[in-house]
């Protein structure tokens, strides 16, 4: 009996079959919930677990669905000895094989947190300080990566990146757009008319938060792997640190910015207890902050308007991107108010 493959990875058993010498009675693959970009499926075999990652069906909306680069980021972080990491197995880019590119990678086992604590755990506030401080020493770490041995350097354009990004993301949003929301319009312009002349160089993940991290266990918020590394480049890393920011969710935020991140619960750090952790540990001027925030806020509502119109479009019917407007408004709205009290 051939087990059947799930939407997206039609037709694949006999490139495992050939490549990874997995039998297809033997092999069961499933999809992972929870994403909203790239998709990924878990390879269930006797002789081990793999991951695969591949784009989104339908319309691409970016470059961050270069499944080659992202496996060549994993090679590269693996040589600058970076361990927190998948272990990256192979790649394909002849889109015959399941109609898109795609790569495979080690399954790292460990607790994963989304937008709930899973059934039966009991995670509590001394968890989640531990959590908050590891999470903030591991994008430490990153950032602190040497470039050019490890042929990291090659995978970013670091000269004049904050403002190709402020430039990019607001022209992605105005080509995404569908309501009329003034107040990422606004906040667009402003961040257009208030770029740093300063700019740090250094490997930045770009979407780093909670459900992108690999944990121990419920008993040890230790960091093992770090996943998604689709928008990985050499950049300013205080536009990571912004962007970690943006999806730091606190008690006091808008409910539905709270649905990407777990650090709205009680232990965690505030925002600006992030930003104390990561001064006392680096060296970089954190002056600026303020805009990298707002960017980080721009960014994602730009990401939630982006799948908002693919599923607008019919090119996805995945019920959880309706609602993705109101994320759109709500990041705006969050951004234009710490523009106007200039607090984090």
């Amino acid at each position: 009996m051939i087990n059947k493959e799930p939407k997206g990875v039609e037709n694949i058993f006999p490139y495992l079959a050939s490549m990874l010498d997995l039998d297809p009675s033997s092999t069961v693959i499933t999809q992972f919930k929870g994403g909203y970009s790239n998709l990924t499926y878990l390879i269930n075999s006797p002789s081990g677990e793999y991951v695969l990652r591949r784009p989104p069906l339908g319309l691409k909306i970016s470059k961050a669905h270069d499944m080659a680069r992202e496996f060549k980021v994993l090679q590269a972080l693996s040589k600058a000895g970076y361990s927190k990491v998948p272990k990256p197995v192979i790649c394909c880019e002849d889109e015959s094989v399941i109609g898109a590119p795609f790569f495979i990678m080690e399954k790292v086992k460990g607790l994963i947190l989304r937008n709930k604590i899973p059934d039966g755990l009991e995670l509590g506030p001394d968890f989640f300080r531990k959590l908050s401080g590891n999470t903030v020493d591991g994008l430490l770490e990153l950032h602190s990566l040497d470039l050019k041995k490890s042929g990291l350097g090659d995978l970013g354009k670091p000269g004049g990146y904050v403002k190709r990004q402020v430039v990019g993301w607001s022209e992605r949003y105005f080509n995404a757009k569908t309501d009329e929301l003034k107040e990422m319009e606004m906040v667009s312009e402003w961040l257009n008319e208030h770029i740093p002349s300063q700019e740090n160089v250094a490997f930045i993940h770009n979407d780093y938060k909670y459900d992108n991290l690999v944990l121990s266990g419920g008993d040890n918020p230790e960091i093992k792997a770090v996943l998604d590394w689709e928008m990985a480049t050499v950049g300013d890393p205080l536009m990571d640190l912004g962007t970690c920011l943006a999806y730091w969710a606190e008690a006091g935020d808008p409910d539905i910015l709270k649905m990407f991140n777990l650090s709205y619960l009680p232990g965690n750090f505030t925002r600006n207890e992030v930003l104390q952790h990561y001064r006392s540990k680096s060296p970089l001027n954190l002056e600026n902050i303020l805009f990298y925030y707002v960017f980080g806020l721009f960014k994602v509502g730009v990401i939630a308007q982006q799948i908002y119109k693919r599923f607008t479009l019919g090119f996805s019917q995945d019920p959880r991107f309706a609602g993705l407007i109101h994320v759109v408004n709500a990041c705006g709205k969050t951004a234009l108010k710490s523009i106007q009290t200039e607090k984090i």
